[in-house]
């Protein structure tokens, strides 16, 4: 059954004085803290968190303590997709109430910015991103964001899903990044959240999906979210060009390059996976086909949809959730995904 908040929000004053945050203090190594409850500032709310997905990118800086360029090198509080209770506003808001339920888009832009007044504030390069160095996430049991960016939900839309707004969104910007309309032939690699929702949300824009993984069990309920096809890596699509669009949601150079062998004429790449820093790209080949080859950096403007999608019942969020922990079982959920079967951990703080 898909969880739904039921508890009203304390009155302010009622609030705690500290809060318990799981934090990494060095590469592989995690701690409880008790920190105090932030309290919000201008235009901005305090949320009590009660779900976060876990995301690549969390394992990673655990197991690695970096992800290319962006490096641990204090002490950082995971997470960065989250959902909660609005509990207090700051000074200035009007346009949200304290019991309301949200979902956090992550990244705060400078609004002013070039890129933000162009529409694609996500490519500001000053955003602050929950969960990237040095910017704390929210692996705790309250934060302070931006109101603008607390995304009010319906009471049909859970927790796990409200937080599963963001790798929708991902799928979102990979679909709008690859410009799938109807009758279009894609091909996806990587059989995980983000590679499963993109599947869907191509078949929701007409296209027929292919999707491909190593592991099979993966690839089990791959047909549920949109995919016409599924191969094991060992198996692989024929190698003939005809896909439309790649879009590669494994980050690994194989995929990344058997589909591009793939691709029709005019075809459209885009790389959303984050694994090789470099592959030898097959020049050639990009040159005869007259390929286009494109990434994606998170999102922007996608919450609406993805709170639409969600509530109206199109992509399923909570059948992603394969296991649930709390803030003091964060390592388990940061190592769940090599799991056999295992899909997206949660934390409820």
């Amino acid at each position: 059954m898909a969880q739904r908040n039921t508890k009203t929000a304390p009155p302010a004053s009622s609030l705690p004085d500290l809060m318990t945050a799981s934090v990494l203090v060095r590469q592989g190594e995690l701690r409880i803290e008790q920190r105090p409850v932030p309290t919000p500032g201008p235009g901005e709310v305090l949320v009590r968190i009660t779900s976060v997905g876990v995301c690549g990118s969390d394992t990673h800086y655990f197991t690695e303590g970096r992800i290319g360029s962006f490096v641990v090198d204090s002490p950082l509080v995971l997470g960065h997709e989250p959902a909660g209770v609005i509990v207090s506003l700051g000074t200035g808001v009007t346009d949200r109430t304290a019991g309301q339920r949200v979902s956090l888009e992550p990244g705060i832009p400078d609004p002013l910015s070039k890129q933000s007044l162009a529409g694609c504030y996500n490519l500001d390069p000053g955003v602050r991103f929950f969960a990237t160095p040095p910017i704390d996430g929210v692996f705790s049991e309250y934060a302070v964001h931006p109101a603008a960016f607390c995304h009010p939900v319906p009471d049909c839309v859970s927790d796990d899903a409200a937080a599963l707004l963001e790798p929708l969104s991902v799928a979102l910007a990979a679909r709008a990044a690859g410009r799938i309309q109807l009758g279009d032939k894609v091909l996806v690699a990587g059989a995980g959240p983000i590679g499963l929702l993109i599947s869907k949300v191509a078949q929701l824009a007409g296209a027929t999906v292919t999707l491909t993984d190593v592991r099979a069990e993966r690839l089990e309920i791959a047909e549920t979210y949109g995919a016409a096809h599924t191969f094991t890596a060992a198996e692989q699509p024929p190698v003939e060009p005809v896909f439309d669009v790649f879009i590669d949601a494994s980050g690994a150079e194989r995929a990344i390059l058997g589909g591009l062998e793939r691709l029709a004429p005019r075809g459209r790449c885009v790389l959303v996976g984050m694994g090789t820093d470099t592959i030898a790209l097959p020049v050639p080949l990009v040159q005869g086909r007259e390929l286009t080859i494109t990434g994606t950096f998170r999102y922007a403007n996608t919450w609406p949809t993805a709170i639409a999608l969600a509530a109206s019942g199109q992509v399923d969020l909570d059948g992603l959730v394969t296991s649930t922990h709390g803030l003091a079982d964060v390592e388990a959920a940061l190592t769940a995904g090599a799991n056999p079967g295992a899909l997206k951990a949660v934390v409820h703080p």
